[in-house]
């Protein structure tokens, strides 16, 4: 799981393999799998940062190239 903040403060987390994909406009939008959406405050490079530091984690990153 990765921690994001919502919009309105709150810490959350979510499994970055349930993300499909995000939208900048001008808040980060993750849009998930199951069609929900959630807005948070970081950068999108932040997230994509923290999935891939999860991935190392749990040792899935290093079977990738």
């Amino acid at each position: 799981m990765i921690k994001v903040t919502r919009l309105d403060g709150k810490v959350y987390w979510i499994n970055p393999h349930q993300i499909e994909s995000m939208e900048e406009n001008p808040d980060l939008t993750l849009c998930m799998l199951s069609g929900k959406k959630v807005l948070v405050k970081e950068k999108p490079e932040d997230v994509v940062e923290k999935i891939i530091e999860y991935r190392r984690q749990i040792g899935i990153y290093k079977n990738e190239t």
